[in-house]
């Protein structure tokens, strides 16, 4: 074990070191090459999502305004459906028993994902699905993006009955639970 402070070094061990590095020269430069610090990185994959979103709010996709429930809180019903089933979904009567995590995936990925996850779920025979979309907390200026295209993309699938809000213990404002119509006479 070594000794701290070390102590100083014998006449021996000085002179086996002389000897080790008698052929060594010793460096006279004191220049330090620095290299300059790189460039900030281009957000190209952001500007690209940017402009996609805005593409596609100027095509025609339905208007999630006239699909929501008044308040706050966004929820969705097929139309023809009792509000009944709308009341159900919102107090837990329906049993999640899937879900799909959006988080970090750019809007073609999370359509994607989104549609596949559906599809899977009706050859499952799966009523109820909670899809996380995130709060938009690591999104441009803080806006949930995923959150409202998420909203759009269910509002035109036809095997979605209704939809609402997670309640806080589920995932709150970055969740949605959905139901899905039986793949025996698609009602609720």
């Amino acid at each position: 074990m070594a000794k701290y402070p070390p102590s100083a070094p014998s006449a021996e061990d000085t002179a086996l070191f002389r000897e080790a590095v008698a052929d060594a020269t010793r460096i006279v430069s004191d220049r330090v090459h620095h290299q300059p610090p790189p460039p900030r990185p281009i957000p190209r994959q952001r500007r690209a999502d940017e402009r996609a979103v805005l593409e596609e709010s100027l095509h025609d996709l339905p208007t999630l305004d006239l699909a929501l429930e008044g308040g706050d809180e966004p929820n969705y019903l097929r139309e023809g459906l009792p509000r009944s089933v709308l009341r159900d979904l919102r107090r837990g009567r329906w049993v999640v028993q899937d879900q799909i995590d959006l988080h970090g995936a750019t809007r073609t990925v999370a359509r994607e994902l989104l549609a596949g996850f559906l599809a899977h779920a009706l050859r499952r025979d799966l009523r109820c699905l909670r899809v996380i979309h995130g709060k938009g907390l690591g999104s441009p200026g803080r806006e949930p993006v995923l959150k409202g295209l998420v909203r759009s993309w269910l509002i035109a699938r036809q095997e979605v009955l209704a939809y609402c809000q997670a309640r806080s213990h589920d995932g709150g404002a970055g969740a949605l639970i959905v139901l899905l119509r039986g793949n025996k006479n698609g009602a609720a």
